[in-house]
C-alpha cells in the first residue's frame, strides 16, 4: 500500500470517529412516484435558508440506496423528524429489520403529503419538498428541498444520534445544574 493511501485510510477513519460524536437528529427521507416509492434514514439534514421562494433544506444520502434514485426521479421527498421514541423506525429504514419488516413502511401509518411523498403519521415535524436541486458528492447525493407544506405533532423531543448510539437531548436547566456542581 503506497504511503499517501495509508494516510487517506487513516484520515478516513479518523474523520468518521470524529463525526460519530456530532449529535444529530434522525429523520426518515420518503418518497413515492414514477420513480418508486422509497424510505431511508438519514442523520445529514439540516435547514438552508428561510427566505426563499420557499424555505429549504438539505438532505444527503448515500448513492447506493435506492432512495437517492428514487427521490431524485420523483422530484419531491418528506423528511420525517423522528422524536425520542421512535428509534426502532430508525433501525427499519436503515434496513436492520429486514426479517421483521420486508416491507419497511408497514411499520408505521402513513398519509400522503402534497408532493404525493409518504407522511409519517405521529413523527416529531414532516418538511413535505419539492426537488429544486441535486448534485453529487462523493459517495452520497446532496439534495435540497424546497419545503411547500409542514406537520408538527405536539412538542417533543428529537430522536438524536450520537457515538453510535441513540439518544435525546437535555433540557438546558438540567445542562447547567450539572455544570455547577
Amino acid at each position: 500500500m503506497r504511503t499517501e493511501d495509508l494516510v487517506m485510510d487513516e484520515m478516513r477513519e479518523l474523520f468518521l470517529n470524529g463525526m460519530s460524536r456530532v449529535a444529530c437528529t434522525v429523520s426518515l427521507v420518503t418518497t413515492e412516484g414514477e420513480g418508486g416509492k422509497a424510505g431511508v434514514t438519514v442523520s445529514a439534514m439540516s435547514s438552508v435558508s428561510a427566505d426563499s421562494e420557499h424555505p429549504s433544506l438539505l438532505v444527503c444520502v448515500h448513492e447506493l440506496s435506492a432512495a437517492a434514485d428514487a427521490i431524485r426521479q420523483n422530484g419531491a421527498f418528506c423528511v420525517n423528524v423522528l422524536g425520542k421514541e421512535q428509534a426502532f423506525l430508525s433501525d427499519v429504514f436503515a434496513g436492520r429489520a429486514k426479517d421483521r419488516y420486508p416491507d419497511k413502511f408497514s411499520a408505521a401509518r402513513w398519509s400522503e403529503g402534497a408532493s404525493g411523498s409518504p407522511v409519517l403519521e405521529g413523527a416529531l415535524v414532516n418538511f413535505d419538498c419539492h426537488v429544486k436541486e441535486a448534485f453529487h458528492h462523493g459517495t452520497h447525493w446532496i439534495i435540497i428541498g424546497g419545503v411547500i407544506d409542514m406537520r408538527m405533532a405536539d412538542p417533543g423531543s428529537p430522536l438524536v444520534y450520537a457515538n453510535h448510539a441513540y439518544s435525546e437531548p437535555a433540557p438546558l436547566l438540567e445542562q447547567e445544574e450539572k455544570a455547577a456542581s
